[in-house]
């Protein structure tokens, strides 16, 4: 059961991603330049620099009429024209009555995050995107490449196969063209990337510009030469084709077929995941990829064209006619062989006055070469129209980017931000269907990078707008058990990757489950229910990749350190986070089985939610505050860890805090004083934990955030996402909406984010904030903020339309905080014109009108006086957010 949008329009997964890969300065594949997705996706943070510094910077030294694009490789120029222009249609088209889809793409940025490990590339919204864009002008370019990721946070990035690289060689010698990687890579032209959804351009020193877009499976690369620069050189246009090498250097043998009659080439390979859990027999931790490349199209002739190898270390052969190739992983060495095909042009179509151009259509495939070919001829055809597929696929993000329609009177800066965010929200995972590597029932999507990043925000944000898309995810995590047994949680590169705490896939199945119910999904009841009871009692024989260490998990109601498991075997640390998210997973599955009638699941899973109560040891005090998580032996003792380990101000080059065996402190890419305030489910239950009193909770809070010892608060970081909003638990709205709108101006802007986009789990985030809400995942509840934006429409094709208006909204309350006398805090909310009681949470239900064609009236009533509506509302404790502690969520 395939909807169109599955295969035919975007996801986020195989679209054709052609990604530039820009070598860092070291040689060093750590950092590149991705043009990944046909819907470009850029994005810049500095690891050196705070987002706060870099704003100063960015402001320091911008005009008022240049908008910041966060690289130093971007055109501004030609980037702010079309922006402007952007701005200036939209708000055009908003007064004509008659257009019913804005042009949004129009409006985003994709170069927001792009210096870390997010990706401009042109993907379509249903593409897989590279990891890393560089925007160092001196990290040269080794070549444009056809598979990528975004935003994984991959120190060499993953996937960057069938990279292709424009040369010109020097009096036309065919044998002595670079081709290798060392010798070929260029230097990139100051100012002059560009790129959109849709597209992607870069133009090397030597005045040779790249171009891509994309469609699904498929896209078209363009290169044009300047012909006086043939002519010096008395060079023919030359394109190598590199059939080996991706990112971290990973080949493990392949073949590659030259059909010069046809010119066609076809390759594959085997690589191996950035993120897979290495086997005994490494066959499960690889993937296959298969690209089909066609060369002739209008008068564009083959001159010369051949087979080429080489290595670091001075090899670098040609051999010109060859045909077929088939090599295998080197085992002695440390670097795989380099090879490829290397093709010099003749009869290269003029454009312009002084510049030939080279076009080459692309087919990929994770099934074989044959349906790489068959995916190119289908998706771009015949004519090769390079700007019809660029209009197609900006045309298909549009549809996407309209299912939130923002009032013209938002100002530019949120409206860039908001679609750059929810353009990214549409990037991964990435819809790979009838491209899975094993027999699939559903919709196959791979790039699920990871559950752990996306369940709290990334498909909360999905499910307001995109019950079909959300449905089909589902879908392929309950089939992806098939595979496994269990649900994946992290597959990476069409493989298993590690398990970063619980098994969070579970909580995103629950959160489609309790908002859509189950009849539409490909399984029945009764097979998903099997499921879940699988997931919430058996062990798989080793957890790091899928399911949970449930063994002592059941036993001792949390996992313990130093535990001797008899009966299973992964990575034996992160005990307290662990314990804590294995809690939450319970929760999510006790929510689902209680749509799906299953009470006794219901009623154990959600007595086992509680556990994460079990990692608390009231006796650890730091900064003047008692409670904090800890590792537990199995005799029920804990062991010590400083609460501030792992924070942003612990500066201890030797503490490793991710997933690194040497983690010894507990918990996961965070410290314990960020985990003592996680447990969504129940925000009342860690308000008693953590403190004596409403008033010492708040004191908490704030020391957490801006206290005398440094700020302990990494927005970056998953965990921390619910942290600004737990005011709402104890009654203060007001110092929620405070603190998010600080995070907000401190920490993002549309040209920088505070670290890796995670599979737009920092965009989604940033979406639900700007709009003025915070999901709670695997519930309906969602929590109230104030937005950013005037006035919206959510479009839900399923649920129908919510139009929300805030009323007396006042732009100056969108900056670090809310001056005195501006109206920026929540006083009355009305749905339907009729009063609703709480201003602090929302149910689904009363969000949505429930059936297509009808639309919900919500007017949010601002004030400036931040102390009169510093509680929930007049219906004192129901209108404070739920927690399992004091009885929600029967």
């Amino acid at each position: 059961m395939f909807s169109t949008r599955t295969y035919k329009l975007l996801s986020a997964s195989l679209v054709a991603s052609f990604v530039l890969l820009a070598l860092a300065p070291d040689s060093s594949a750590a950092n590149e330049v991705s043009i990944d997705k046909l819907n470009s996706n850029f994005v810049f943070v500095r690891e050196s620099d705070s987002p706060a510094d870099e704003r100063e910077k960015e402001a320091a030294s911008n005009t008022s009429t240049s908008f910041k694009w966060g690289s130093r490789v971007v055109d501004t120029e030609r980037m702010d024209n079309i922006l402007k222009d952007g701005f200036k249609r939209w708000r055009a088209d908003a007064q004509n009555s008659s257009v019913t889809q804005f042009d949004y793409a129009g409006l985003v940025n994709v170069f927001i995050g792009t210096e870390a490990n997010d990706n401009p590339g042109i993907d379509l919204t249903d593409t897989y995107s590279p990891s890393g864009y560089n925007d160092d002008v001196d990290a040269p370019v080794r070549s444009l490449g056809a598979l990528h990721d975004s935003g994984t946070g991959a120190s060499h990035g993953s996937f960057g196969n069938f990279g292709v690289m424009p040369l010109i060689c020097q009096d036309g010698e065919f044998d002595k063209c670079t081709t290798t990687v060392d010798a070929r890579k260029r230097i990139r032209a100051n100012g002059k990337d560009a790129a959109w959804p849709g597209y992607f351009s870069s133009t090397l020193n030597n005045s040779i510009t790249m171009e891509a877009t994309t469609t699904r499976r498929a896209g078209l690369q363009r290169y044009t030469f300047d012909k006086n620069t043939l002519d010096s050189a008395k060079s023919l246009p030359h394109l190598v084709f590199d059939w080996t090498q991706d990112n971290p250097s990973t080949w493990a043998g392949g073949t590659i077929d030259f059909d010069y009659t046809t010119g066609r080439i076809m390759m594959n390979g085997s690589w191996y995941s950035s993120f897979g859990a290495k086997t005994q027999d490494y066959k499960s931790s690889r993937y296959l990829g298969f690209s089909c490349i066609d060369l002739l199209h209008g008068p564009q002739k083959i001159a010369k064209a051949g087979l080429w190898a080489g290595d670091k270390f001075g090899m670098d052969t040609k051999l010109v006619g060859q045909t077929h190739a088939n090599l295998s992983q080197n085992f002695i060495g440390s670097d795989p062989i380099q090879s490829g095909a290397l093709v010099a042009f003749s009869d290269a179509p003029k454009v312009g006055s002084n510049s030939v151009q080279v076009t080459v259509r692309f087919g990929l495939s994770y099934v074989s070469a044959k349906q790489a070919c068959a995916n190119a001829e289908e998706e771009i055809g015949p004519n090769w129209d390079f700007d019809a597929v660029e209009a197609a696929s900006r045309s298909q993000w549009n549809e996407k980017l309209n299912r939130i329609v923002l009032s013209p009177n938002t100002t530019d800066e949120v409206a860039r931000l908001f679609y750059s965010s929810m353009y990214r929200t549409f990037l991964s995972p990435n819809n790979a269907t009838l491209e899975a590597p094993f027999p699939t029932k559903s919709s196959f999507f791979d790039g699920l990078y990871c559950s752990w990043d996306t369940f709290r925000t990334e498909f909360p944000f999905l499910s307001l707008t995109s019950p079909d898309d959300f449905r089909e995810i589902v879908d392929n995590y309950i089939d992806g058990a098939s595979q496994t047994g269990f649900i994946p949680e992290c597959r990476a590169n069409l493989v298993p990757g590690k398990t970063q705490s619980g098994s969070d896939g579970l909580n995103i199945v629950a959160d489609y489950i309790v908002k859509y119910g189950y009849s539409s999904l490909d399984f029945t009841k009764e097979q998903i229910i099997a499921q879940l009871v699988k997931e919430s009692y058996v062990t798989p024989r080793e957890w790091s990749s899928f399911g949970r260490q449930l063994t002592v998990y059941m036993k001792y109601g949390y996992i313990p350190f130093a535990v001797f498991d008899t009966e299973s075997t992964g990575l034996q640390n992160r005990e307290a986070s662990r314990t804590q998210e294995c809690a939450f997973n319970d929760f999510g599955i006790a929510q689902a089985a209680k749509v799906l009638g299953d009470n006794d699941l219901y009623q154990d899973m959600m007595k086992r939610s509680g556990n994460y109560r079990n990692t608390f040891d009231p006796t650890v005090e730091s900064r003047g505050f008692r409670g904090y998580p800890q590792k537990r032996r199995t005799d029920g003792s804990f062991v010590y860890t400083d609460p501030t380990f792992c924070s942003p101000i612990d500066n201890a080059t030797d503490h490793a805090c991710s997933g690194q065996q040497e983690n010894t402190f507990g918990t996961y890419e965070s410290s314990q004083a960020e985990y003592a305030f996680w447990a969504p489910h129940d925000g009342a239950g860690i308000v008693n934990l953590t403190s004596s009193s409403s008033d010492e909770f708040v004191r908490r809070l704030d020391d957490f955030f801006e206290g005398p010892g440094g700020s302990l608060y990494n927005v970056g970081n998953e965990p921390s996402f619910v942290t600004p909003t737990m005011y709402h638990y104890v009654d203060q709205p007001s110092n929620s909406v405070r603190r998010v709108r600080k995070v907000v101006h401190d920490n993002f802007s549309s040209s920088i984010l505070p670290g890796n986009d995670d599979g737009a789990a920092m965009a989604s985030l940033l979406a639900f904030w700007l709009l003025g809400f915070f999901p709670i995942p695997s519930t309906k509840e969602l929590l109230i903020l104030s937005p950013f934006i005037p006035e919206y429409t959510i479009k839900n094709p399923i649920l129908g339309n919510v139009h929300i208006v805030a009323d007396g909204f006042d732009p100056a309350s969108i900056g670090a905080s809310i001056p005195e006398g501006v109206k920026g805090y929540v006083r009355s909310i009305t749905l339907n014109g009729k009063p609703y009681s709480s201003r602090c949470r929302i149910s689904w239900d009363d969000l949505f009108p429930g059936a297509p064609g009808k639309t919900t009236e919500m007017v949010l009533t601002l004030t400036a006086d931040a102390a009169a509506v510093n509680n929930c509302g007049a219906g004192g404790a129901k209108d404070l957010p739920l927690s399992l502690s004091t009885g929600g969520w029967q």
